[in-house]
C-alpha cells in the first residue's frame, strides 16, 4: 500500500482521462493522514481548474459558511480532505458543468482512503458523490437528504451548495432549518474529540 505524500503526487500527475478533457490534467486534491472530516464532491470547476485551490468559487464560500469553518482550516490538509468524484474539471455542459469523469473514484479513491485514518465525518456533497458511495433505498438528492438522521453516524449527504441551487434552497427550507444545524453539531463534536 503506498504511503499518502507518494499517492498523492502519483494522483496529480494522472493523466488516465486526459482525451476526454477540455484542458491538459489538473488534478485537484487536499489530504493529509490526520485529516478528520473528508469531503466527497463532484469535480473542481473552472475556477477551481484556474487557480489549482479546490473549492475556489461561490459553492466553496456557502459550503465554508455550511460548515463554519474558516478558510485557514478548511485548506488545511491534517484537518479536512477533500477527494471530488472526478478530479479534474469536466468542461462545460448544456446547463452547468459536465458529471465528474468516472475513471478517477474506482482509480484512486480507496487507495487514498486507506492512507487517512482519522476521518471521523464524511460529507457526500451532490449526486454523483451520494450514488457511489451511499448504499441506500432513497431515488432522488432530496429524499436523500431529508433522511439524513438515517445515515450512520460518520455520514452526512448534503446538497451541492452551488449559486445554480437556489431554487432547491427556496423549495427545502427543512435544510437550513434542520439538517445544517445538526450537521454543525457533529462538526463540534469532531473537532472537539
Amino acid at each position: 500500500m503506498p504511503e499518502l505524500i507518494p499517492l498523492l503526487e502519483a494522483v496529480r500527475a494522472c493523466t488516465l482521462c486526459a482525451e476526454y478533457l477540455p484542458y491538459a490534467p489538473k488534478p485537484i486534491i487536499q489530504a493529509g493522514s490526520k485529516a478528520r472530516l473528508l469531503i466527497v464532491g463532484q469535480a473542481p470547476g473552472i475556477k477551481a481548474h484556474q487557480s489549482g485551490i479546490p473549492w475556489d468559487d461561490a459553492s466553496g464560500t456557502r459550503l465554508r459558511q455550511w460548515l463554519q469553518i474558516s478558510d485557514a482550516d478548511f485548506y488545511n490538509p491534517d484537518k479536512v480532505a477533500i477527494l471530488p468524484m472526478g478530479f479534474c474539471y469536466p468542461g462545460k455542459g448544456r446547463s452547468g458543468d459536465l458529471p465528474p469523469r468516472k475513471e478517477c473514484a474506482p482509480q484512486w479513491h480507496q487507495q487514498l482512503l486507506d492512507q487517512l485514518p482519522h476521518i471521523g465525518l464524511t460529507l457526500y456533497i451532490g449526486q454523483y458523490a451520494q450514488r457511489y458511495y451511499l448504499n441506500d433505498s432513497y431515488h432522488t438528492l432530496t429524499e436523500r437528504i431529508q433522511h439524513w438522521q438515517d445515515f450512520p453516524d460518520g455520514q452526512f449527504a448534503l446538497p451541492h451548495p452551488s449559486p445554480r441551487n437556489q431554487s432547491w434552497f427556496k423549495k427545502n427550507p427543512w435544510f437550513e432549518q434542520q439538517a445544517l444545524p445538526a450537521l454543525q453539531q457533529k462538526l463540534n463534536l469532531l473537532w472537539q474529540s
